[in-house]
């Protein structure tokens, strides 16, 4: 009976039948005794690449297989020209990392060639310069490459010629504009001339990164990154860091160091899922651990980087590594920590320094293992615990509470961490909106004595629909927003959150919802997206109560709260969320401070439909609105819309 009663509750909530026309109640804002601080990594990211969103995404990359070594070594070529016997040739070289390239034999003097298809095709912008690279070497006679952006038909939008190669493997560049907007252009390299050349490493770059950083990031998308002022971002995922099996785990040291010598993975969600297969998806590396630690540098994030711990995902293989065989394991750990933070004298500080950066990134937490669960777990997190906790004191590592937010494993997994002694554990919840509602108030009965959460990875998944986006959902982001009201509420055992995935290529995609989508040329953020950013950008520094009747606001009249202090700005941040189809009224009551101002700020995030989503070509459906409110004496009464999240920043007097 309790729980029809909660369940039909919790649908109150969504329906709006619950009482918002009573007298408004009044929201007690205690702004003259913060309760504890909120950690600066509180709002965060979480990266994986998922959904193609590293090669095919935010590295900007045109080239599909660019190094000749998918499984399938011609997979994203396909040859253009006369051919014949011998006209292509496959060679293995005596390079482990990067074994194969491509032999192009031309001695009648016909032209051939090569079309690269891109990531779905190749997005490029009229007027915008794409540079050209490749390593070549002249067998024998001479040839001339001739290099071309080709729409759709065939048609050439953009060129650029190489030649005068010499009989040693050099890298050759060259540069050329697009002359129209199209994103689904391809890469043509055409051989001319009698001779023999030999190719790798064939590439094209948007001149226009991020940062403009030569063949760096995508412009566009970090932009949407650094827009929502991150505490944290964890990288590179996520399942991505356990494999398939332990031989495709994510092994930073081949990340890391010249991008043409770092050893291209098939990527473990290559064909996870039957009914979104991608044989293509693979990982070039070009984004590595060394990129991953500028992004964090560079949208002023703390870096978390997620380590093996010598299991492969129990979800596909379960394979282990024998607890008398982690040594590596544990040295890749050590050896990062290095990487990150350790004297331009030492083995790693020093490739630190070669690759352009000598000053430490500032490493101050590592996670061991993602979503690992059982006694297997736990026997090699001890054995991972007791060295690096002697070694580096100062580091935070992250220990897991598997994939599931309760059950058997869960509750086992909770007790071994506070034995010990892990100063913080990831929780992952995917669930209905509705459990987002019903567990608003999840943390404000745990231990305030044992170890932080770290809600690392969370969406509400509502009902899928037939556009990419359209799981990502109104609905989905307020209930999200309701439970993050509670995360902040509870900010003394909280200390770090993430949405996730962070990503989706609309084209090309294994799991949704995701927080931004995009395609070739454009991208769009999902109301999810302006949830985070809200509640980021809006991040105080230390949290205060907001009380009704004496009681935290966890769903009452279908309303939900949190407040806090920012001390850098004097200014009292209330986030309000209303979950009924009602609009409504509340009296906010400052006990301990007392307004400056006659006139205060709020965004609002608002939109009467539910089902609505963002989607490419129609990305303002659900975004966030500046308003003022003008006071009338000492009452502030705030007026909020049905379906709604309003946040309230209120000047203070000092």
């Amino acid at each position: 009976m309790k729980l029809k009663l909660k369940l039909f509750l919790i649908c109150l909530l969504f329906t709006g039948l619950s009482s918002l026309e009573a007298q408004p109640k009044t929201l007690v804002l205690k702004a003259g005794t913060p309760v504890a601080p909120i950690q600066s990594t509180m709002w965060g990211l979480f990266f994986e690449d998922i959904n193609f969103a590293a090669d095919g995404g935010i590295y900007a990359e045109l080239v599909k297989n660019r190094s000749f070594e998918f499984y399938k070594p011609m997979m994203g070529w396909k040859k253009s020209g006369e051919e014949y016997v011998g006209q292509f040739q496959l060679i293995n070289s005596q390079n482990e990392n990067n074994p194969r390239f491509l032999r192009l034999e031309s001695l009648q003097g016909k032209e051939l060639g090569l079309v690269n298809e891109g990531f779905r095709g190749m997005g490029v912008t009229s007027g915008e310069n794409y540079n050209f690279s490749v390593f070549a070497r002249q067998s024998q006679g001479t040839s001339v490459l001739k290099i071309e952006l080709i729409d759709s038909t065939g048609v050439v939008i953009g060129k650029t010629e190489v030649k005068n190669f010499s009989g040693d493997w050099k890298k050759y560049e060259s540069k050329l504009t697009s002359s129209e907007t199209n994103p689904k252009a391809k890469l043509r390299v055409t051989l001319s001339g009698k001779g023999v050349l030999e190719i790798d490493m064939v590439s094209l770059f948007p001149e226009h990164t991020w940062k403009n950083r030569k063949n760096g990031l995508r412009a566009d998308l970090v932009q949407k990154l650094a827009d929502m002022k991150p505490g944290f971002i964890r990288f590179p995922g996520g399942c991505i860091v356990e494999g398939h099996e332990l031989e495709t785990r994510y092994q930073w040291k081949k990340t890391i160091g010249k991008v043409e010598d770092r050893q291209l993975i098939i990527n473990r969600w290559n064909t996870e899922f039957p009914y979104k297969n991608a044989p293509d998806y693979f990982q070039s590396y070009g984004l590595g651990f060394y990129e991953y630690f500028l992004l964090a540098e560079d949208i002023g994030a703390q870096p978390l980087p997620i380590l093996n711990c010598g299991m492969a995902c129990q979800f596909n293989s379960t394979e282990l590594v024998p607890l008398d065989a982690l040594d590596p394991y544990i040295q890749d750990v050590l050896d990062l920590i290095e990487f990150a933070n350790g004297a331009t004298t030492t083995k790693w500080g020093k490739l630190r320094t070669d690759m352009g950066h000598p000053a430490p990134f500032n490493l101050k937490m590592v996670g061991v293992g993602n979503e690992q669960w059982g006694t297997q777990y736990i026997d090699r997190l001890k054995i991972f615990m007791k060295i690096l906790n002697e070694k580096h004191p100062e580091i935070i590592f992250v220990g897991g509470s598997g994939p599931s937010p309760d059950g058997k494993d869960f509750d086992y997994l909770w007790k071994e961490m506070r034995e010990l002694n892990v100063k913080m554990v990831d929780e992952h919840y995917y669930r209905s909106p509705e459990w987002f509602l019903q567990n608003a108030a999840r943390y404000d009965s745990y231990d305030r004595k044992g170890p932080k959460v770290f809600a690392g990875e969370y969406a509400a998944h509502d009902k899928d629909g037939k556009d990419s986006e359209s799981r990502n959902t109104w609905k989905s982001a307020l209930a999200e927003a309701a439970l993050m009201t509670g995360l902040e509420r509870n900010a003394d055992v909280v200390h770090m959150a993430s949405y996730a995935p962070l990503f989706g290529n609309v084209n090309a995609w294994q799991w949704r919802p995701d927080l931004i989508w995009f395609d070739n040329l454009n991208v769009v953020a999902t109301p999810n997206y302006y949830v985070q950013k809200l509640f980021s950008i809006n991040s105080g520094t230390d949290i205060v109560s907001a009380l009704v009747d004496g009681k935290p606001l966890v769903g009452q009249d279908s309303l939900f709260a949190s407040s806090c202090l920012d001390s850098k700005t004097s200014e009292l941040v209330v986030k309000l969320v209303n979950v009924a189809k009602k609009p409504g009224s509340i009296n906010l009551s400052l006990e301990g401070r007392k307004a400056s101002s006659s006139e205060i700020n709020l965004q609002v995030l608002t939109n009467s439909n539910l089902a609505a989503y963002n989607q490419l070509g129609k990305p303002e459906v659900v975004t966030p609105a500046e308003r003022k409110l003008k006071l009338s004496g000492k009452k502030i009464v705030l007026d909020f819309d049905a379906y709604s999240l309003t946040v309230v920043r209120i000047p203070l007097k000092k």
